[in-house]
């Protein structure tokens, strides 16, 4: 009997759970890294982390299923994007935070595309009420908490159950999903408990979920820093220059930094990877 097959009956008997095969892989390391033949589909990829991660997957080969919210001018980003990199890419529009919309947009994407083999879950609204107490003598506590849970943590949760299932069906699949480096510490000057807590919610819900689906997908997380995108266009500039004082890099990143993190975990350079956050954040979390 085959070792593999040797340490399988083993690990069955012993109630542990049951070994996976050894992945065929590309001899090449570049080939390793690209997404050709693969679907992809990215949440909240209109602009800013999603946008860049869009570009990049498409740059990599993936067919693409983008979803929006309310800036509709992605689906002719998405047809130019098509033509320039030679992809086929359809946009849908899917607020995360209706169950029933997530089902119904996913089960059309498989449709359409017939399978999909990474999905990145990335829509997400920032907090921008300040402390808790204070937006509670404002009247707007409730429905500001409401809002990010339901966009940074429920919607995640919603993607996650419904893609789960493809996964399961077709045997592999990767999930990656948006955290921050917010939901590893408390960052500062902006107090923002609601968004550290529903990010710190969708990094322990992604190792949960890696242990969960370990037979047929992976899960795994990247944690951004302060980024120069539009989620951070609340932020005045001397908060702003906080935040550079207090990351050792000095600055925001850019989107574009952040896409070979996503890149890596989206592909078959990422096999054994799984439960696992990369943080991206110039180094904030290290102080």
């Amino acid at each position: 009997m085959p070792e593999h097959e040797q340490l399988k009956s083993q690990t069955i008997a012993s109630g542990l759970p049951t070994p996976q095969p050894y992945p065929k892989l590309p001899k090449n390391v570049i080939d390793m890294f690209s997404l050709k033949g693969k679907v992809a589909c990215i949440s909240g990829a209109s602009s800013g982390i999603g946008g860049a991660v869009a570009v990049a997957f498409a740059q990599a080969g993936a067919d693409l299923a983008v979803w929006y919210n309310s800036h509709d001018q992605l689906v002719q980003t998405a047809k130019e994007l098509s033509e320039q990199y030679g992809v086929k890419i359809k946009a849908y529009k899917c607020p995360v935070t209706d169950e029933h919309k997530v089902r119904e947009t996913i089960e059309q994407v498989e449709q359409d595309f017939g399978r999909i083999d990474v999905f990145v879950a990335n829509a997400g609204v920032a907090w921008s009420e300040g402390p808790l107490i204070e937006a509670e003598a404002k009247g707007v506590a409730s429905s500001e908490w409401e809002k990010v849970f339901q966009t940074d943590f429920q919607g995640v949760y919603y993607c996650s159950k419904v893609v789960g299932r493809v996964f399961k069906k077709q045997g592999h699949g990767s999930l990656v999903i948006t955290a921050s480096m917010s939901g590893h510490v408390v960052n500062v000057p902006q107090l923002q408990a609601c968004y550290n807590a529903a990010k710190a919610g969708v990094i322990h819900l992604s190792r949960s979920l890696a242990v969960e689906w370990a037979g047929f997908g992976r899960v795994n997380t990247v944690s951004p820093g302060y980024i120069h995108t539009p989620i951070s266009s609340f932020a005045e500039a001397k908060i702003k220059q906080r935040w550079h004082e207090l990351t050792p890099l000095g600055r925001e990143g850019l989107p574009e930094e952040l896409v070979g993190a996503y890149l890596y975990l989206a592909s078959d350079a990422s096999t054994y990877t799984t439960g696992s956050d990369i943080i991206v954040d110039g180094g904030y979390c290290a102080m």
